[in-house]
């Protein structure tokens, strides 16, 4: 009975500490990113403060569209790096949809997202619960739209001119999951069998080859659309 009892009071001891030892706030004013440092942490290093200078918390360039451009779908997307803004958990980025482009279905495992269109008069703009309802709405210049983190989403551009729209993410690095690329892109380094494919979309594997020739047909880079100060970005 005694060492049960002391049992339980270190086991209470050691959650006490754990709970107070942990802080998820900023313990300084800025931790600016300083992506030349070779020291490996879940972020990026701070820059001594006493270099700090105004250009860390700025950004030239969000005017007109960058970045890494998909000529698969149609769009591009422009990470807004602000080295200022590192362990804040937050990112940026414009994303341009050209008329008739699509920014296919795809999540943010760490990030929720808030969207507001800059230009566009029909942008068609969505999100599915995780019981499979569809949330969406027809957009237009000025409007807003958010979607919860982890949850699929996408954006159609049923315009006749360009829709640009200034994303920001509750996450320094969000990642993002396109789901046809990870169903179907040939140059992942493990694709998914087709007879998995052909049973999980209820067709045969002659169908599945024919949608993975497409992808390899029209083949670009994979990886993150954005990232926090020193990341990477990608389109597909």
């Amino acid at each position: 009975m005694a060492a049960a009892s002391m049992l339980l009071l270190v086991a209470t001891l050691v959650v006490s500490h754990g709970v107070d030892a942990f802080d998820p706030n900023p313990l300084q004013d800025f931790c600016v990113a300083d992506n030349e440092s070779k020291a490996r942490v879940n972020g990026v290093p701070c820059k001594d403060p006493a270099t700090v200078v105004p250009d860390d918390f700025f950004f030239a360039g969000a005017d007109k569209p960058g970045g890494a451009e998909s000529q698969r779908y149609g769009y591009s997307s422009l990470p807004v790096r602000i080295p200022g803004l590192n362990t804040l958990g937050v990112s940026h980025a414009r994303v341009d949809v050209a008329p008739g482009g699509v920014f296919p279905p795809h999540y943010h495992p760490r990030a929720s997202e808030t969207a507001l269109v800059l230009e566009g008069s029909s942008v068609y703009f969505g999100f599915l619960d995780s019981g499979n309802r569809l949330f969406a709405k027809v957009l237009r210049k000025g409007d807003v739209f958010a979607v919860p983190q982890g949850l699929v989403h996408f954006v159609l551009n049923n315009g006749s001119a360009p829709a640009v729209l200034y994303a920001t993410l509750s996450s320094q690095n969000p990642g993002m999951v396109l789901l046809a690329d990870a169903l179907f892109a040939v140059a992942a380094p493990s694709p998914l069998p087709e007879e998995l494919l052909a049973r999980t979309l209820l067709t045969d594997r002659r169908t599945v080859e024919e949608i993975r020739a497409n992808f390899e047909r029209r083949s670009l880079s994979s990886g993150f659309l954005m990232a926090g100060p020193g990341g990477e970005s990608h389109a597909s």
